[in-house]
């Protein structure tokens, strides 16, 4: 007999994998009758629909483009833009900087001589904005890591979401509330 949490996770997984490929179709759809790049440019469209994702990794068509993305940002080459995205539809690089733009759960403090000195885990955050409401922001490191904060409008639009940021923050809040 399934019990509701068995047919809750089925259910899940099958909604999960729905949008991977409604966001594959997209992206097709967008690589067939997007405007032209150059070969060597990443397609700011198919960056900005593979960000607004779920999950980017769970899509075989985003991982290289997000990949090169995050090498791009890294050597300091401008975010692609998107001339179809539409008015109130953008995403952007903003560079990490602790304390005051890094989640706290990935904010590192250590003690130098002249009081503490904040580190980052990530060097930067792509936000995604949809109908001009923020949507996502996805922290990346140089090395490739990346971790997708959703906001509560993205939430209620997917259902399901890779829950890591959310994961790793209620941890932090637990371990803090030990080390007080």
């Amino acid at each position: 007999m399934e019990t509701n949490s068995t047919v809750d996770r089925s259910r899940g997984a099958a909604k999960r994998g729905m949008l991977a490929h409604l966001f594959a179709a997209l992206l097709a759809f967008a690589a067939l009758f997007g405007a032209s790049t150059p070969a060597h440019a990443l397609d700011g469209c198919k960056v900005l629909l593979c960000l607004a994702a779920p999950s980017w990794r769970s899509i075989p068509e985003c991982v290289p483009t997000i990949n090169q993305l995050h090498r791009d940002l890294a050597r300091g080459k401008p975010f692609p833009v998107c001339s179809m995205a539409g008015a109130g539809n953008s995403a952007n690089n903003a560079w990490a900087s602790a304390p005051a733009n890094c989640p706290p759960q990935y904010t590192r403090v250590f003690d130098g001589e002249s009081g503490p000195i904040y580190s980052c885990d990530y060097v930067g955050a792509v936000t995604v904005t949809i109908n001009a409401v923020p949507f996502t922001r996805t922290w990346w490191s140089m090395g490739g890591e990346t971790v997708t904060e959703f906001t509560p409008a993205a939430k209620a639009q997917l259902g399901t979401w890779d829950t890591r940021f959310d994961d790793d923050y209620a941890a932090w809040l637990r371990e803090s509330c030990v080390a007080v």
